[in-house]
Parts: structure tokens; sequence; C-alpha cells
């Protein structure tokens, strides 16, 4: 595989790319402790995807009941683990640690930069982002809606503050929130739902992660308009085997989409009373639900 690669960006960013890991990362504090903090994530990042291979096959197999012990080495491979793990009953028997690879991978970088002098800190995966928030501080992060409309690249090129998104929410520092990830059948990953993106709030990223992939599954309703396939047919090394997963959504009649949405949310609010999720967003053809304690939205369009 080709090697890790970093490239500083025009406002003081980082992009940090290796194989399918895409990543931009910002940092606000003094400027010696930044720069410590990113020499210290570009060290980390670099083995991160050899030690996620060398675990490949068990990370593809479905986690052991709770209460089974985590049997993955890396860092990261047992923090997916464990994020997924508690998820096994709502996940219908079957997830993955894959489920929480991005979020897992984002909250391994940013611990790099919890140090003192860094005010501030995010690291965003492909849309899955962990933070680091200082006392007293807070940051604003961007929301897609419809996951069809996000593009990594553009996200990688563009300059703070000028990248279009649907919404907007202020996450502070007392908030019981470091990880906001966002899953759904037109993202990077296959979706067993019809949402068009589930964000999820909570308290680190590999939580975040594996909680909008279990939420948005259960955005769903058989419907003559939702196509699927098997999963090893769209992609011959998916870790979901035959599990039948979405690949086309035509237009649905209001009752089937809120019918959908109720799933999802009823799901929201069950992991929610078991401490998993913080707050979370679903969206559906137009048509929104909410799990309360999500910060007030500027816009959703």
């Amino acid at each position: 595989m080709n090697g890790a690669q970093r490239s500083r960006l025009g406002d003081g960013r980082w992009h940090f790319q290796h194989g399918p890991i895409d990543i931009v990362i910002g940092a606000d504090g003094d400027a010696a402790a930044v720069q410590a903090g990113h020499d210290a994530a570009w060290s980390r990042f670099q083995p991160v995807l050899g030690e996620l291979v060398a675990e490949l096959p068990l990370l593809r197999r479905p986690v052991a009941p709770q209460g089974g012990a985590n049997p993955l080495r890396g860092e990261v491979a047992r923090r997916m683990w464990e994020a997924c793990a508690p998820l096994l009953a709502e996940a219908d028997g079957f997830i993955t640690p894959m489920a929480a690879v991005a979020g897992a991978v984002a909250q391994t970088l940013v611990a790099c930069y919890q140090r003192p002098g860094i005010r501030r800190a995010w690291i965003n995966n492909g849309g899955d982002i962990a933070l680091h928030l200082a006392p007293g501080e807070s940051l604003r992060v961007g929301l897609y809606a419809d996951l069809a409309n996000f593009d990594a690249a553009a996200l990688a090129r563009a300059a703070t503050g000028t990248l279009r998104t649907d919404a907007g929410f202020v996450l502070r520092s007392s908030d019981p929130v470091r990880g906001v990830a966002t899953s759904g059948w037109r993202g990077r990953s296959l979706s067993r739902g019809i949402a068009d993106s589930v964000t999820v709030l909570a308290a680190t990223a590999a939580m975040a992660d594996a909680a909008a992939t279990v939420i948005a599954n259960a955005v769903d309703v058989a419907d003559p308009a939702v196509e699927r396939r098997s999963a090893n047919q769209v992609r011959d090394d998916s870790d979901l085997g035959e599990l039948l997963v979405t690949v086309a959504v035509g237009p649905l009649a209001p009752e089937r989409v809120q019918q959908a949405l109720q799933r999802g949310e009823a799901m929201a609010r069950r992991l929610q009373s078991r401490g998993r999720v913080h707050a979370a967003l679903l969206a559906c053809q137009g048509s929104l639900a909410r799990v309360e304690a999500l910060p007030a939205l500027e816009s959703v369009q």
C-alpha cells in the first residue's frame, strides 16, 4: 500500500491521507503547543492503517454478545469493538467493529491535542468528528442533511467557514459531547436503511459512529421504491456479507417517510436512554426527526 501523506492547507489545517483514511485536522491555541499536537498526531497516524489491516479478519466479524472478551489487540481496533459491542441487541444481533472505524481513528488522534496550550481541536475523518475543547471553548459543526451532497475533497480544500452546509450547531466544552458522526444509505459505508443522513452526538467519536450506523439502519420501511442487494454484491469485501443493503430509494409517500423516521427515532431514543447517544437528527427525503438535546440548529433547508 502507498505510504501515509500529509499536506498543510492554506488556512493552517492539516490533511492526512493513507489509503481509504482521509482526515482534516484543525487546532487553535499556543503555536508551539499546536505544532506539538500536529507532530504527535502525524506520528500516531502513520501506522494506523497497517494496524487495522493486520487485524482485518477479526474486525470484519460480528462482535460477541455483551460480556464477551475483546479479542482485538490494537488501540484503534479495541476502541472499535468497545463502541460496537454494547449495541449488539439494537443491531439485531449483527454488528462488526467496522461500524466504528472512522470515529475510532478520529478519537485516537484527537488525544494528541489534549495538552496544555491547545484551546480546541477537531479531527474530521470523512464527516465523523472527534473534538477537544478546553474549558470555556466552543466549536461550530456543520451538518449535511443529505450525504449525497457531501464532498470530502471540497472539505479538504475549503478555507474555514466557506464550505456550504445544510445546517450547523455549536458545541461547548460544558456539553457531554466529544464525538459527532453521520451515517446514511448514500454515505461512504453501506446501510440497511433508507435515511439520507443520521447525525449523532455522543460522548466519543467511536460511540457516535457506531450509534449512527445502528440508527440509520433502523430508518427503514418496506416499499417497492426501495432497491436492495446483498452487501457482498455491492462490495466484495464488505463485512456485511449477504445482508441486504440499500442501493436506491425512489420517491416515497409522505406517510412511508414518516413511518421510517419514527422507527429511527425510536431507536435513537432507546440508545439515548442507555447513555449511548446525547442527541440525534434524522433526515429522509426532506423530512426530519429530532431527538432532543441537540443544540439549536441555525438553519435547515
